[in-house]
């Protein structure tokens, strides 16, 4: 019978002394902060064709400089 790998991690995490899964908690919030930006990133990327026009103009010239 095959282990599923998220009771794989549990019963590693289970095994660490209590100061050493606080730090698996940090890595994992790390993990997903990560991702999350990495989405934000995406999508910001994705939409610049949108605004090009919109910032890209004459009229806003001026607040390039800034």
């Amino acid at each position: 019978m095959q282990i599923d790998v998220t009771d794989e991690l549990i019963e590693k995490i289970r095994s660490l002394p209590i100061r050493r899964r606080s730090e698996v908690v940090d890595f994992v919030d790390f993990l997903s902060r990560r991702d999350d930006e990495m989405l934000v990133d995406a999508a910001t990327k994705l939409s610049e064709p949108a605004f090009e026009s919109v910032w890209n103009n004459d009229e806003d010239a001026a607040y390039d400089a800034l």
